[in-house]
């Protein structure tokens, strides 16, 4: 879904961002939804309190 937030940016501004986003793409509604189907599986079973970034690797968190 694109906001009209997004929309008045201009295409220049989104070309500019994919550049700097390291998988090179914005990222989709499903990209949210594949992260929350796993943490809500069997296999997401032991994880707790974790932060998991859904962002192409555009924010890389310091560790």
């Amino acid at each position: 879904m694109i906001s009209d937030k997004y929309r008045a940016t201009g295409t220049e501004r989104h070309a500019s961002y994919e550049r700097n986003v390291p998988l090179r793409r914005r990222g989709t509604d499903q990209d949210i939804a594949n992260v929350v189907a796993f943490l809500a599986s069997d296999m997401a079973g032991f994880i707790t309190g974790a932060y998991i970034p859904v962002c192409g690797g555009n924010v890389m968190p310091t560790i």
